[in-house]
């Protein structure tokens, strides 16, 4: 439940950025964007419901000890993650008036107003991150660079895909958002190994627990991203040229499902202790990885890449065929969804093939 409700707080946060964002691009630099302003109003209602999952599971931790009401107000009030919950709670409550009184779209001012109310909510979430209590000054503007470039980027790709009217001035549309895709994912990438820096010492041997396991994967689904993300700025730009009925959405739709798969390896990152803080032994080991590897489990042994074998070789191969697949796909003109199929496959064999090589 608490990974559920971390995905879609990110979904709620990214949802409320890219439709205040694109309220701000002139129509003739995007396609016809309508977000239902009742849908607006639920994803704005999530932001508060779903970041009060993790305060919830300290209240109901000290409940037997203090009591309902010493409880909430022990974790609202003296706790770093309840004091920016109820920071997020009041930006919340003034955003969603503020959305059903006023039509934001007819204003650029009120759109920019909503943009910062979100990226408030965005600095309280980092305010209580892990990598805050680490190093409050770095880790604080790592985790809040992190998920503001993400949301971004995700935000703005998930309501020009889902909710255009059609697929009008969309060469006009690539031309501001993807350098903004790039200046996001090179915004992602440093925080990210920013982050690495305050929470993983060893990168390979965390692999064996829990946090490691998510972390490789969320470094694996970066790369279908970046080829949709290649294939949405550049081919697809030559495809619409060529033909004008052509519908670049279901792409969009692709990338922004692949982005939502790294949502929720972030989020179950956030619900295990990482690697600094974990010393490994077969009680913590990922069940993952007992599974596809036979390494023995001994206390703080370290992990290594050894040669390739022949079963990794042949996952490398087989990614290397799901990725020529995948272009095949697009070129071919395939449903979508056996293009997202053939990405994920290539995650899945990237990461046997990793799994395989170690010892």
């Amino acid at each position: 439940m608490l990974i559920i409700s971390q995905v879609l707080l990110y979904l709620c946060l990214s949802i409320t950025f890219g439709s205040f964002l694109l309220s701000l691009i002139p129509k003739n630099y995007r396609p016809d964007v309508t977000i239902p302003k009742n849908l607006l109003l639920i994803v704005i209602v999530g932001i508060p419901v779903f970041s009060f999952i993790p305060v919830m599971q300290i209240i109901l931790y000290l409940f037997p000890l203090n009591g309902v009401v010493e409880s909430f107000q022990s974790v609202l009030l003296t706790f770093e993650l309840g004091k920016s919950w109820v920071f997020i709670f009041i930006l919340s409550i003034i955003l969603f008036f503020f959305v059903l009184l006023l039509d934001y779209r007819n204003d650029a001012l009120y759109s920019f107003f909503g943009i910062v109310l979100t990226f408030l909510s965005i600095i309280g979430i980092g305010w209580s991150s892990h990598a805050s209590s680490i190093d409050s000054t770095w880790g604080f503007l790592s985790d809040t660079t992190h998920l503001t470039a993400v949301s971004i980027w995700v935000g703005i790709l998930i309501v020009i895909s889902w909710f255009s009217n059609d697929a009008s001035n969309w060469l006009n549309f690539l031309k501001w958002f993807t350098p903004l895709a790039i200046l996001c994912f090179v915004s992602t990438g440093i925080s990210g190994l920013l982050l690495m820096s305050f929470v993983v010492d060893d990168y390979v041997s965390s692999w064996m627990i829990p946090y490691g396991q998510a972390l490789l994967i969320k470094h694996l689904l970066i790369i279908p991203v970046l080829f949709y993300a290649l294939l949405n700025g550049l081919f697809i730009k030559r495809e619409i040229k060529k033909n004008n009925n052509f519908d670049p959405r279901p792409w969009a739709k692709v990338e922004s499902l692949i982005l939502l798969f790294i949502f929720s390896a972030t989020a179950v990152l956030g619900q295990h202790s990482p690697p600094k803080e974990t010393v490994i032994s077969g009680d913590n080991v990922s069940k993952l990885f007992t599974i596809f590897s036979r390494v023995p489990i001994q206390e703080n042994t370290p992990l290594y890449f050894v040669a390739l074998n022949f079963s990794s070789v042949m996952f490398i191969l087989l990614a290397v065929l799901f990725l020529v697949m995948t272009i095949l796909s697009f070129v071919r003109k395939a449903p979508v969804v056996l293009s997202l199929l053939m990405g994920v496959l290539l995650v899945v064999c990237l990461y046997l093939s990793i799994m395989l090589s170690v010892a």
